[in-house]
């Protein structure tokens, strides 16, 4: 099977060094694809060029290649079986225009939960959206979603053998969105440290809960990738996981990078049908449904008493399970299936 992955305009580099979302996916899925013996083109500029002495890279968009050029008659003469992209090109018509043109599949991941396609833009079969959590399922019910666990990869974050960490974890953007001021507290209510590992995107929000989040038993650590991240992760002894109240979580890179580390997980959700739900289960972290109408304060407490159960599991158990549920070549070998 001969797999194209391609990449988008963004800020972030393909692989992504630290933060990134959807990059990481992509990466995830060329590493997957290769692990499970496809050949693998990495499509786009974004690509590092480095990859080049392992890879084969092509800088070429679909969207910017010129009906009758030679770039389509390139492409096209490649015969890709399959294209791996991010959620909103299959329902950009100069996207659309090329790929018809290769007369191969299109399989992409929901990494947003508010991104309209067009009616036509999946059939299930020839292209595939694939959605991680049953409320992601039900947003994106008219175009024939597949339920499927989003695999994420960075450079050089392969994962050590489990141990029992120390300290508590927190990671990801630091925003209102992701409310990390919540995982600070139910940390002080249990008496340990945590560390909020990320990059700070609304000074507001910080400003607004500075006293929480630069309390004495918080540590920033700021953004990390590589080892260095992985290490933040796998040292925990418990990743806490928490969001606002009306955000829709949709591809969740924490939930496979933790459980990969070997660190179990504690989520704070807001409703049943989550990411969290779909990604955990008794052996591999713990979970508490709050009421949208509790305070924040009856609902750090709710999510200590997770905290202290999650402490209780096998890591290396959680380890296992990880490895298996979030494997590169298995997510692959799923969007790779007509069959789902």
């Amino acid at each position: 099977m001969l797999v194209g992955v391609c990449d988008f305009p963004g800020s972030y580099a393909f692989p992504p060094a630290r933060y990134g979302g959807i990059e990481r996916w992509l990466w995830a899925v060329a590493a997957g694809a290769r692990a499970a013996g496809a050949d693998v083109h990495l499509l786009g500029p974004g690509w590092l060029t480095d990859l080049e002495n392992d890879w084969v890279r092509k800088p070429v968009r679909l969207e910017d290649i010129t009906p009758g050029s030679l770039a389509e008659r390139d492409v096209r003469d490649t015969k890709y079986d399959l294209l791996i992209v991010g959620h909103e090109y299959p329902s950009l018509p100069a996207w659309t225009r090329t790929w018809n043109a290769l007369n191969c599949d299109v399989a992409t991941f929901q990494h947003s939960p508010v991104f309209q396609h067009t009616p036509t833009t999946f059939d299930g079969r020839r292209s595939r959206l694939y959605c991680y959590s049953p409320e992601m399922i039900e947003r994106y019910a008219d175009h024939r979603p597949i339920p499927e666990l989003a695999v994420h990869l960075g450079l050089d974050e392969e994962e050590p053998p489990a141990t029992a960490g120390r300290d508590l974890v927190w990671l990801g953007r630091i925003d209102e969105d992701k409310a990390p001021h919540i995982a600070a507290r139910a940390a002080q209510i249990l008496g340990r440290r945590i560390q909020i590992v990320g990059p700070v995107f609304d000074e507001t929000y910080v400003r607004r809960h500075e006293r929480l989040l630069t309390a004495n038993h918080v540590k920033w650590v700021g953004e990390l990738g590589g080892p260095a991240k992985t290490a933040a992760i796998a040292e925990a002894s418990v990743f806490v996981y928490t969001y606002a109240r009306p955000y829709v979580e949709a591809g969740a890179a924490v939930f496979g990078e933790s459980l990969r580390a070997g660190t179990p997980m504690a989520a704070l959700t807001w409703r049943t049908g989550t990411c969290a739900e779909a990604a955990l289960c008794e052996q591999t972290g713990a979970i508490t449904v709050a009421d949208p109408d509790e305070d924040d304060e009856t609902a750090a407490q709710r999510l200590a008493l997770a905290i202290a159960q999650a402490e209780t599991l096998d890591h290396r158990q959680v380890q296992e399970i990880g490895q298996h549920r979030f494997d590169p070549a298995r997510h692959f070998l799923a969007m790779a299936s007509r069959s789902c």
